[in-house]
């Protein structure tokens, strides 16, 4: 035998073996880069500080720390998150108030809250500075411009508190232009949006009464996932919490700049200013770390909150005071009002 002869049969089997091996790694690879579960998450509006906490944990890669490859979609005035999350369109939705997962449940949508962004909903009235209105029972028998939609929601809570009547009901288009020109004007607005545009475009600083303040009981950006995943995978359902937790965590009290650039990509109307002072606003007022998340963490709701939504809607006619609202949302993804998300976990 020659040592050509020889060789040719030690080469082949190596050959072989690197086949062998380069398949196993390229498995391994496929393994690996098949185990980040895709999701799509769809917000209730176009990308703004109001979200800032799901942009910061895509662009510092928190979901995929958490094994999660995440999609963001904006939302905007044609996006309806309860009819996309209803018909399984997308996989994880916002929920812009506790009306919504409410309203699901009436609709007999398998769909459930487990987290709350916002401890407090950024919705606020607004008036000119004046001597005669300094508290929201000030306001009441005033003309008050409100939008169709919030008629059946804040509304009812500002009737049964406040006795605010139906007549003093002006309607509110999004503009805030008969606002500007009325210095008796009262509106309703959004924490971090009209007021800032109203003192940008007029000069005048406005009088905001958040309504969280106040004892508004709604919670805000909440995350609604369906019950099937709430069932089958809660550990794809707690990952994405977590890292959501640690994501606002870092926009708010860290470097925002990398959420910040997400957001303007998404959304190039935002502007450094916006952003800027729409953060400033949710750290000051508390929006989303005070109350019960100083000690449960972001994104704690309690039984307690829920209760005290539903009993005030459910009194005024907003739901049928024997809809199941318990289904409206779950706590064994977040802290409770006396424990740490860790120790509920």
């Amino acid at each position: 035998m020659t040592a050509q002869s020889t060789l040719k049969p030690v080469s082949s089997f190596w050959r072989r073996c690197l086949g062998v091996v380069t398949l196993f790694l390229g498995f391994l690879w496929a393994v690996g880069a098949g185990a980040a579960e895709k999701i799509t998450f769809a917000t209730d509006w176009k990308a703004q500080a109001e979200q800032g906490g799901f942009y910061q944990a895509l662009a510092e890669g928190l979901y995929e720390k958490h094994g999660l490859d995440v999609e963001i979609l904006q939302g905007g005035p044609a996006v309806n998150i309860p009819q996309l999350m209803a018909a399984g369109a997308v996989d994880l939705g916002m929920g812009s108030n506790s009306f919504i997962p409410l309203n699901l449940v009436a609709a007999g949508a398998e769909v459930t809250a487990v987290m709350a962004s916002f401890q407090k909903d950024p919705q606020v009235l607004i008036t000119h500075p004046r001597d005669d209105i300094q508290s929201i029972e000030d306001m009441r028998g005033h003309p008050i411009m409100i939008s169709d939609a919030t008629i059946n929601a804040f509304w009812v809570w500002l009737r049964a508190k406040y006795g605010f009547e139906d007549s003093q009901i002006r309607k509110y288009t999004f503009n805030s232009a008969p606002f500007i020109v009325n210095p008796k004007a009262i509106q309703q607005g959004y924490l971090s949006s009209e007021p800032y545009t109203i003192e940008k475009e007029s000069g005048i600083k406005p009088h905001i009464f958040l309504l969280a303040d106040h004892g508004y009981p709604s919670y805000g950006a909440m995350v609604l996932a369906p019950n099937t995943w709430i069932e089958e995978k809660p550990d794809i359902v707690q990952a994405f919490v977590a890292a959501t937790v640690e994501g606002w965590e870092s926009y708010l009290f860290g470097d925002p700049a990398a959420g910040n650039a997400l957001i303007k990509q998404d959304n190039p109307e935002m502007t450094d200013d916006i952003l800027a002072q729409a953060i400033d606003k949710m750290r000051a007022y508390g929006i989303v770390k005070s109350g019960d998340a100083e000690n449960a963490g972001i994104g704690v709701m309690t039984d307690a909150r829920w209760d005290a939504f539903f009993g005030i809607m459910s009194e005024s006619g907003v739901y049928e005071k024997n809809l199941p609202y318990q289904k409206a949302y779950t706590l064994q993804f977040v802290g409770s009002a006396s424990t740490s998300p860790a120790e509920s976990q």
